[in-house]
């Protein structure tokens, strides 16, 4: 089979992608509005973006439902403010990155809806999600409007880890983070880790 974009629907061929690009990272971005406002939402178009400065981007989308023709409260705090912080979901978290990712007001704070801990940052004005065990401080770099979404690129300026997690030297030990990944609209959890070449993989 084959398919050409141009003659398919955009949720079409989002759906032929994203269940294409497995599994994701998700990025759990909470920003601050100029009121003061809370915002917490998930990201599974997320990536490194760059080592040299370290970059990381995300990829967000334009409103949807009630709030379609508009951009999406996150978008708009970094456009505003100029930081966000990313946080790392793990598994047992995934109810609650589930609750943030619902279609809410922009005066609903996420944090408090989700029954999550807001904690100060250091060197960005939004707060960290305390329960993440990996929480990444960033200042805007760029963003960039491609067709319809927006390609966020922040600078890492603060990265923050539980001792728990934490392997010499600088490295993440990912068999205790069970690290959450999107597959089109399901999710799994990462648990068979493995070096290659593997003499009984098939």
């Amino acid at each position: 089979m084959k398919f050409n974009p141009a003659e398919l629907e955009t949720q079409q061929i989002y759906k032929l992608m994203s269940g294409s690009v497995v599994p994701r990272p998700i990025a759990w971005v909470s920003t601050l509005s100029d009121d003061g406002l809370l915002n917490l939402a998930p990201f599974s178009f997320f990536t490194v973006a760059s080592r040299k400065p370290p970059m990381l981007c995300i990829s967000v989308g334009p409103g949807v439902g009630e709030r379609e023709g508009t951009v999406k409260d996150t978008l708009a705090n970094i456009r505003a403010n100029g930081e966000f912080v990313i946080n790392i979901s793990t598994t047992p978290l995934g109810n609650q990155l589930q609750k943030t990712a619902e279609h809410v007001p922009s005066e609903v704070d996420e944090f408090a809806k989700a029954g999550l801990t807001p904690e100060p940052s250091e060197l960005v004005k939004p707060m960290r999600v305390k329960e993440a065990p990996i929480q990444m401080e960033c200042k805007l770099h760029q963003i960039v409007e491609l067709g319809s979404d927006h390609l966020v690129i922040g600078e890492l300026v603060m990265y923050h880890i539980e001792e728990k997690y934490y392997l010499e030297p600088y490295k993440v030990n990912l068999t205790a983070l069970r690290p959450l990944g999107r597959l089109a609209n399901q999710f799994s959890e990462i648990k068979d880790i493995f070096s290659l070449p593997k003499d009984d993989l098939k």
